[in-house]
């Protein structure tokens, strides 16, 4: 089974050394590095993955390019890792280069911010390809080296995918059987695919905990941080306070679909029982979120995106990186779409939302026109 993983940050790098470890997968990685793709050319082919203080995983891997034609030739599996505000250029550029006569399965992971209608939208006229979604990073990764070497946090004990509306019974057995070829942990198939899209994750969360560590009244409101901080292990109480609240919203948010579309979207579930779940011993205490978050040891170590404060000392908030660029302009610009269209009222999203725009300063908004026009319309 080929298998061609876009993108090679963080997951992308340790999925491929972790494909590598099952017998007959071949892998390769479409990247936009040039210096990545030479590297590959010269000899560093094996790529690492610490899973513990004292085991290293290394895998060769078989093609690293950034020609979508050579590097997706003959593919059984396409798995993106890109960042959501990546994937609507990266998917037009792959469509004419996915084999044609046998069935390709094209997926995310994760699989939120609509990839089903990204790439819907995308592949229009490929019949062959069948469109999936993972709902969340199989692991944590963190420290990456790029095309040497990176660290593995937290395993989910179980993963969850999900097809587009459109796939047949064919392709879900077809998905269920090569995603668990790939991985250890045990694979469900989820009904619908709005199961991925409303899963609470980071356009939740990140948001949230900035909210709370530079918003309106918060300790570094108009101050740099004088030391590298941690999105969870140092997330203020407001922060996980105002997480609860988007996400109540959320669910509220599901409960109107599931009215509307007569569906159970019931692994939709509350976000301190879905981390719960998820970590389970790896938390020290699970009595609150704010606990949670700040206890969770998948979560340890783990450090918010900080740049230099120039002119000045200390640091300040990235405002390139992809907790403004994905989290925001796509993921809660989507929840926000998806909520006007249910009639539901989103106060603490609308206000996470509105206030990283402003703070940020130049945070495009790119078009939801990848949304079907006529999702939802009859609850209008």
């Amino acid at each position: 089974m080929k298998v061609t993983i876009c993108g090679a940050g963080r997951t992308g790098h340790l999925n491929a050394v972790l494909f590598k470890q099952q017998d007959g997968i071949e892998v390769s990685v479409l990247t936009s590095s040039a210096d990545l793709a030479r590297r590959w050319r010269e000899g560093e082919q094996v790529w690492q993955a610490h899973v513990s203080d004292d085991k290293v995983l290394k895998g060769k891997i078989d093609l690293v390019g950034t020609n979508p034609r050579i590097v997706l030739a003959d593919t059984d599996l396409v798995v993106v890792t890109q960042p959501a505000q990546a994937r609507p250029v990266l998917l037009q550029q792959i469509a004419s280069h996915l084999p044609r006569h046998k069935p390709v399965y094209v997926g995310a992971i994760p699989g939120f911010c609509g990839f089903d209608w990204l790439a819907e939208s995308a592949f229009s006229g490929h019949d062959n390809v069948v469109i999936w979604g993972m709902k969340d990073v199989p692991h944590t990764a963190y420290n990456l080296v790029p095309g040497s070497e990176v660290r593995m946090g937290g395993a989910k004990a179980e993963l969850y995918v999900a097809l587009h509306r459109r796939e047949t019974a064919e392709a879900r057995a077809g998905l269920l059987d090569m995603v668990g070829r790939l991985y250890e942990a045990p694979v469900t198939m989820l009904d619908d695919y709005l199961e991925i899209t409303l899963t609470p994750g980071n356009a939740l969360m990140h948001p949230a905990v900035l909210y709370g560590l530079i918003g309106p009244g918060a300790p570094w409101q108009h101050r740099p941080f004088d030391e590298p901080i941690y999105w969870w292990s140092d997330c203020p109480q407001v922060g996980a306070e105002m997480l609860e609240a988007c996400d109540a919203e959320n669910q509220a948010i599901k409960r109107a679909a599931e009215r509307l579309f007569n569906i159970d979207l019931a692994s939709v579930k509350p976000l301190r029982q879905e981390l719960i779940e998820a970590y389970g011993d790896q938390i020290g205490d699970d009595s609150t979120m704010y606990s949670l978050l700040r206890t969770n040891k998948a979560y340890a170590g783990i450090q918010a995106p900080l740049v230099p404060n120039s002119p000045g000392l200390g640091l300040v908030i990235d405002r390139g990186s992809r907790a403004s660029h994905e989290d925001i302009a796509f993921g809660q610009a989507l929840l926000l779409e998806i909520a006007k269209r249910l009639n539901v009222a989103v106060p603490a999203i609308e206000t996470t939302y509105h206030w990283a725009r402003a703070y940020h300063g130049n945070l495009s908004q790119p078009p939801l026109n990848y949304v079907p026009a006529k999702w939802a319309e009859a609850i209008a």
